[in-house]
């Protein structure tokens, strides 16, 4: 049973930057086989697609509400999937989800059916 652990959020101000973390562990297969993804969910809103990215990184997908601040990233040998979060608002408050897809390959990354297995969530807080 694969087990995704997020950390690196807290209380940054507008304008500042996080960078959160996903470690991976307890799979059977290699974590190169998941597709991997950040999904969000503020107070009252559904769960959102914020990030994915494929098993070698050679697809990538933003909301278009983060595009060109945050980037996504995997190292596979860590077993670890990252978050940049750049320029933030008040907008990105939210609790932020790490997800696994345990088929590596399978399109589109933005959909949270795909998505078997999730982490616990790290608060990120954007004042103003």
């Amino acid at each position: 049973q694969l087990q995704l652990v997020e950390s690196g959020g807290g209380l940054v101000q507008t304008g500042g930057s996080l960078r959160l973390s996903c470690a991976a562990s307890g799979a059977s297969n290699p974590f190169s086989t998941y597709a991997m993804a950040w999904f969000r969910q503020a107070p009252g809103k559904e769960r959102e697609f914020v990030s994915g990215i494929n098993w070698n990184g050679g697809r990538i997908d933003y909301s278009d509400s983060v595009k060109d601040r945050f980037t996504i990233s995997r190292d596979n040998a860590r077993n670890t999937v990252y978050l940049q979060m750049d320029s933030l608002k008040p907008e990105d408050t939210a609790v932020y989800y790490c997800a696994a897809d345990r088929i590596a390959s399978r399109l589109p990354l933005t959909d949270l059916s795909h998505y078997d297995y999730w982490g616990q969530g790290t608060q990120v807080t954007v004042s103003s």
